[in-house]
C-alpha cells in the first residue's frame, strides 16, 4: 500500500486489564494524515494525548507502557504491544485511540479481537504518502543470551526462537513473513502465557491482577489449564513476534528488513528500536514505497 491509512469508522472495545485489572473502555477514531497513532487518557483531566513512539517508552517489564511528563503532570498508558500490532498488520498509520483507563485491555490476550473490530470498520485511503524505513546494514543488540537483530532484507521477516526449559515450550525458531494474511492467520490468535507458579509473586508486584485462563495460556505442570488447550503447537512463539511486531511499530513506519529474535522481550525489542533510529547511517527512508521490493505495496509492514 502506497498511501497512508486510517480507519474508516470507529471501532470500539472494553475489558479486562491484564495487569491493573481494571475493567477499560477503548474508542478507535480516524485521525489525519501524518499524526501517526495517539493513545488519549479521557479519564484524565485535563485529558493527555501520548503518541506511540520509541522515545515515549516508560517501562517494558512483562508489557511496553507509554508516558509523557513528570512527576503529578506524568501520564501513562500500558500493555499497547496487541493493539500496535494488530493497527501495523492492516497497514493503519493514523489512529486516535480515546482510553478511559491506564492500560489497554488485554481482552483474549492475542491480537485477534482488535484485528477483527479494525476488519469490521474498514480503512481509508489518506492523501500522504506512506514512509518505509529500509534497512541498509545490520543493527544487532545482545544482552547476555539475548540477540535482537535486524538486517538488509527484500521483505519484512521476524525469526524468533525462544528458551524456557519446559517441555511444552518448543525451542524451534519460528520464521514469519510480514504480510496482513499471514499476520491474520498465523500470528494474530497466538495469546500471552505464563506459569501458574510465578502469578503470586506477579500479583505482589501489582502485574497480573486481571490475569485468567480466559486472556493468557496458563502454564501447569507439563500441560495448560485453558480448557481449550493451545490454538498452536508454537503458540507461545508465535506470541512473541506477535509483540515484537507491536513493538517494532514504535518505529513510527513499517519496516523492510530480516529480523532475528532468540530470547528477546519487550526490553530488547525496544534496544533495538532505540538502536536503529540512533544511527541513521543503519537505514534509508523512502516514501510510497521500495522499489527492490515491488511486493511491498501488498503487505502490511
Amino acid at each position: 500500500m502506497i498511501h497512508q491509512r486510517t480507519i474508516s469508522k470507529a471501532a470500539a472495545f472494553s475489558g479486562t486489564a491484564l495487569h491493573c485489572g481494571q475493567y477499560v473502555t477503548v474508542t478507535v477514531l480516524p485521525a489525519p494524515d501524518n499524526s501517526g497513532i495517539i493513545f488519549v487518557r479521557m479519564d484524565l483531566s485535563p485529558q493527555s494525548e501520548i503518541r506511540a513512539i520509541a522515545g515515549n517508552v516508560s517501562d517494558t517489564s512483562f508489557a511496553t507502557s507509554l508516558a509523557i511528563g513528570e512527576g503529578a503532570g506524568r501520564f501513562s498508558i500500558s500493555t499497547v504491544e496487541h493493539l500496535l500490532a494488530a493497527a501495523a498488520s492492516i497497514g493503519l498509520d493514523n489512529l486516535r485511540i480515546e482510553v478511559d483507563g491506564p492500560e489497554i485491555p488485554i481482552l483474549d490476550g492475542s491480537a485477534q479481537p482488535f484485528l477483527d473490530s479494525f476488519s469490521e470498520s474498514g480503512a481509508r485511503r489518506q492523501q500522504k504518502l506512506r514512509r518505509f524505513l529500509v534497512i541498509k546494514k545490520k543493527v544487532e543488540v545482545i544482552e547476555g543470551n539475548q540477540v535482537a537483530r535486524i538486517e538488509p532484507s527484500a521483505e519484512p521477516i521476524v525469526t524468533c526462537s525462544i528458551d524456557f526449559d519446559h517441555p511444552l515450550v518448543p525451542t524451534n525458531p519460528y520464521t514469519f513473513t510480514v504480510s496482513e494474511q499471514s499476520f491474520r492467520h498465523e500470528i494474530a490468535p497466538a495469546r500471552t502465557f505464563g506459569f501458574l507458579k510465578d502469578v503470586d509473586e506477579l500479583r505482589a508486584r501489582g502485574l497480573a491482577l486481571g490475569a485468567s485462563v480466559d486472556n493468557a495460556v496458563v502454564i501447569e505442570g507439563d500441560g495448560v489449564l485453558n480448557p481449550g488447550g493451545l490454538r498452536f503447537s508454537n503458540e507461545f512463539v508465535r506470541h512473541k513476534i506477535l509483540d515484537a511486531i507491536g513493538d517494532l511499530s514504535l518505529l513510527g513506519m513499517p519496516f523492510v528488513g530480516a529480523v532475528t529474535l532468540h530470547r528477546s522481550g519487550h526490553r530488547l525489542n525496544l534496544r533495538l528500536v532505540q538502536a536503529i533510529l540512533a544511527d541513521s547511517s543503519t537505514h534509508e527512508i523512502q516514501l510510497g514505497g521500495y522499489t527492490d521490493y515491488p511486493r511491498l505495496k501488498h503487505s502490511s509492514l
